[in-house]
């Protein structure tokens, strides 16, 4: 049998699908794969695919003519499609069409839109369900997503990927004092700056724990749409947040924190809470998608969009060490038993090998 040959289609490329990405092209290359990673040269300029071993060809996020007619190009003589996101699915469906190479898709998270827009949202959903041979997910609810959208095949699928930093690595002090949380609490939460992230109910949270002595002090890494109308809030109403912008090495900085807060509307197996957990850093996050099966009985959780829940239980740890103690214990017993990247690449490789086969097969590979 002849070398296997994936192609991995990113679109925007956001953190979680973007390391995933890196992490699969690696452990792929050196089962012996041949991979290629299609993706906007900003994507490989942040997560250097090529370094894995993978090919890189740069492909705009466009439907145009000419960027699909790229990215057929660049599947041609493909054993096995790999889209990540919905319009990487559907804008892959468009150039494999009339092709007979499978094509798997990873739902990394799950979109909201309203009005008119989430009418669109319904109807790429479906084509992107309905294009795939199989539909791998980080968590049952999008499993069950794909299912009600017509996915011929739909699997959960753990997605691991790399600590962001190696045990032991974190300089917890230099860390608090570049945010200027020596003699204080350091709270942290990380996402773009968007809605469905939750942060406006952070936000009210933090009101609540003004009244605390010393201050905690809630510092917020990410970039997004809502930055000026959060920002305008925290100045009038003299919140204690801080917005730092997107950082490089914010692994580190959730490691030095003395609390991890995950209040979004919706989140697979997320980056914040599994860099939490296995950093020994106690968590309170939201209980929605895949955040429960995630955490099991190591974090607590809160009702979506409660901003009493969430700051009660926030001042309650505060003024718990022993609590937080156990909170980080937990988290690591807990991280100890989640998939490995090992784990994830042999799954994905042996549904590669699934789809491979009879075409290997009929082809007289």
């Amino acid at each position: 049998m002849s070398q296997l040959r994936t192609v991995q289609v990113l679109g925007g490329g956001s953190a979680g699908s973007s390391a995933h990405v890196g992490s699969l092209a690696a452990g792929l290359v050196a089962r012996g794969v041949q991979v290629t990673v299609c993706a906007p040269a900003a994507v490989d300029r942040a997560y250097d695919f090529t370094a894995t071993g993978a090919r890189f060809l740069p492909v705009p996020r466009r439907s145009d003519p000419a960027a699909v007619a790229a990215l057929r190009a660049a599947c041609t003589g493909a054993d096995v499609v790999h889209a990540h996101g919905l319009h990487a699915t559907a804008r892959t469906a468009l150039a494999l069409s009339g092709r007979t190479v499978p094509l798997v898709t990873t739902w990394h998270t799950r979109r909201y839109a309203e009005g008119a827009r989430r009418q669109i949202l319904h109807l790429l959903e479906r084509r992107a369900a309905r294009a795939a041979a199989v539909v791998l997910a980080p968590s049952s609810d999008l499993v069950d997503r794909a299912r009600e959208r017509g996915a011929r095949d739909a699997r959960l699928a753990p997605v691991a990927v790399p600590p962001a930093h190696p045990e032991g690595a974190v300089d917890a002090d230099k860390a608090r004092a570049e945010l200027g949380a020596v003699d204080r609490p350091l709270l942290m939460a990380v996402g773009s700056l968007v809605p469905h992230h939750g942060f406006d109910a952070l936000l009210d949270a933090a009101r609540a724990w003004r009244r605390l002595d010393p201050v905690p002090l809630l510092v917020i890494a990410g970039e997004g749409r809502d930055r000026e109308a959060l920002q305008r809030r925290i100045r009038d109403e003299e919140l204690p947040v801080s917005l730092i912008g997107s950082r490089e090495g914010v692994g580190e900085l959730v490691a030095a924190a003395d609390l991890a807060l995950l209040p979004s509307r919706w989140e697979g197996r997320s980056l914040l809470a599994q860099e939490a957990l296995r950093s020994g850093v106690p968590l309170v996050a939201t209980a929605v998608g895949g955040v429960p099966e995630l955490v099991g009985e190591a974090a607590e959780l809160v009702p979506y969009g409660n901003a009493e829940a969430l700051a009660r239980t926030v001042v309650r740890l505060l003024g718990d060490p022993a609590e937080r103690t156990r909170l980080a214990e937990a988290g690591r017993v807990q991280a100890a038993g989640w998939p490995t990247e090992d784990d994830t690449i042999a799954h994905v490789l042996s549904v590669y090998d699934e789809l491979a086969q009879p075409l290997a097969t009929g082809r007289g590979r």
